[in-house]
């Protein structure tokens, strides 16, 4: 089994998720008493949220540069950024170390792709939906992407950082994201990728009618795929 390395702690919540499916699903595939072999960075969050909301994204990229190269000092044979809004820094990540980067999107859009969606609803923190990294990225793998109204973006950040991130799940922001998604299904999506590692907390397959993409999910079985090959 190789070394995963992980950068995490933007929140802790769902970095708590990475590590819980990664274990799950060493120890479903070996059995016995495996578990995954694992490097964990957990970077304090309140700087990183103040460069965000300063657009200091250089700062965030050499923050997470330093927590990559210090995963491949202890020995991480790869590279992983458990969180899809700064991978808009994910480039200067990637060239901070000599070990593989398994870019979150790449996975997601293979994922797509593979379920035979085409148009795709994403929804994500505000800077994931309104900065051009993440839409553009999916559109190079051939995809279309819809977006969400630009109300409807600032309910579903809100609900991220003011509830998600603080481990809070509510029925009533469910149900509004559950609506959220029926627009861009009737503006054309035949699936909708839960571009915030978060959202899975929250939304599942039974609150959209059509198939979720679970970003998390999606990247830890990538990693433990390549850890086991």
């Amino acid at each position: 089994m190789r070394r995963i390395g992980l950068i995490g702690g933007m929140s802790w919540e769902s970095t708590a998720e990475y590590y819980r499916l990664a274990n799950r699903l060493v120890a479903d595939r070996l059995g016995g008493y495996h578990s995954a072999d694992l490097v964990l960075r957990s970077v304090d969050f309140a700087p990183v949220e103040d460069q965000q909301q300063r657009g200091a994204w250089d700062e965030s990229a050499r923050l997470l540069a330093d927590a990559a190269r210090e995963l491949e000092a202890a020995g991480a044979e790869c590279v992983a950024l458990c969180t899809n809004t700064m991978h808009l820094v994910a480039d200067e990540i990637a060239s901070a170390v000599n070990v593989p980067f398994v870019h979150l999107i790449d996975v997601v859009a293979e994922a797509v792709r593979a379920g035979g969606v085409e148009q795709v609803g994403l929804l994500g923190t505000g800077f994931t939906m309104d900065q051009p990294f993440y839409r553009e990225h999916l559109e190079r793998h051939g995809l279309r992407v819809h977006l969400p109204s630009a109300q409807e973006r600032e309910l579903v950040h809100r609900v991220i950082y003011d509830e998600l991130v603080h481990g809070v799940v509510r029925e009533e922001s469910r149900a509004a994201y559950s609506r959220v998604i029926g627009g861009m299904v009737e503006a054309g999506a035949e699936g909708v990728v839960l571009g915030c590692t978060e959202i899975e907390l929250l939304v599942g397959p039974g609150d959209s009618p059509v198939p979720v993409f679970p970003t998390t999910r999606l990247h830890v079985e990538a990693l433990v795929d390549w850890a086991l090959r």
